[in-house]
C-alpha cells in the first residue's frame, strides 16, 4: 500500500494580529507550487462556505454584543464543518495541508484572551468531529505592540475596517501572545517558533528550513 495513505502531512501557522503568518503562509504554498508538491492551502475560520459566513460573524467590529462563549461556540463549528468537508478528505488522500490557524487559536484567544477555561475549550477539543490535531505549527513570535501596530497600519484606507480582534486593546493580545507561548512550551515536538521580527524573506528562510526537516523525515506528497 502506498505511504500516501498512511502519512500526515497537516502543517498549521498560528501567531497573533500582525505576526506576518499569512503572508509566510502564502509565501509557502508558492514555494510548494513551483516545486510540484501537491497542497492545499485553507485558513480558520473560513475554508468553506459555511465557515466563511462564520468568518464574517465573528470578525465584524459590529458585533460588538458578541459573549466570549458565542464566540468560541461559532468558532467550533466553523471548524467542525471545516475538517470534515475540507481537512479530513485532503490528508486522507495524501496531501499536505496549510492551514491559516487552527485550534490552538481558539485556545489562545478565546482561552488566555477571553478568560474561557481551558478545560472546557478542551472538552470541545475532545468530541470525535474537532480531535484532529496538527502535526507541525509554525508560532510566529514577535511582540504584541509592534505586532498590533503592523495589523492596524496594513492599509490606513481600510481603518474603520479593522477586525474585532484587531480592535481590542493591547493587553488583550497580550495574554493572547503569552498563551502561545505557553502552548509551545507545552509540545516542543510540534511546535516551531519563529522570530517573527526580521525582514519577510528572513522569516520566509527559516520557514523553509524547518519545512524542510519535516520533509525529510515524512516526505513529500507524490
Amino acid at each position: 500500500m502506498s505511504p500516501r495513505t498512511h502519512v500526515r502531512r497537516f502543517i498549521t501557522f498560528e501567531g497573533i494580529e500582525g505576526s506576518g503568518k499569512t503572508t509566510q503562509i502564502q509565501l509557502l504554498s508558492n514555494r510548494l507550487e513551483d516545486l510540484g508538491i501537491d497542497h492545499l492551502l485553507t485558513r480558520e475560520p473560513g475554508g468553506t462556505p459555511i465557515g466563511d459566513q462564520i468568518r464574517g460573524l465573528v470578525l465584524d467590529a459590529r458585533n460588538t454584543a458578541m459573549t466570549p462563549i458565542c464566540e468560541l461556540l461559532l468558532y467550533a463549528a466553523a471548524r467542525a464543518q471545516h475538517i470534515e468537508q475540507v481537512i479530513r478528505p485532503a490528508i486522507d488522500a495524501g496531501r499536505l495541508v496549510l492551514c491559516d490557524r487552527f485550534k490552538d487559536a481558539t485556545m489562545a484567544y478565546q482561552g488566555y484572551g477571553r478568560g474561557i477555561r481551558h478545560d472546557l475549550i478542551d472538552a470541545l477539543h475532545g468530541l470525535e468531529t474537532l480531535a484532529l490535531q496538527p502535526d507541525l505549527t509554525f508560532l510566529f513570535d514577535i511582540e504584541a505592540r509592534v505586532a498590533l501596530d503592523r495589523a492596524r497600519s496594513r492599509d490606513n484606507t481600510k481603518a474603520p475596517r479593522l477586525t474585532r480582534f484587531e480592535q481590542e486593546d493591547l493587553s488583550f493580545h497580550e495574554r493572547v501572545r503569552s498563551g502561545y507561548q505557553e502552548m509551545a512550551g507545552q509540545e516542543p515536538g510540534r511546535f516551531v517558533v519563529i522570530d517573527a521580527r526580521g525582514s519577510v524573506e528572513d522569516v520566509r528562510h527559516r520557514v523553509g528550513e524547518a519545512l524542510d526537516r519535516f520533509l525529510a523525515t515524512r516526505g513529500a506528497p507524490e
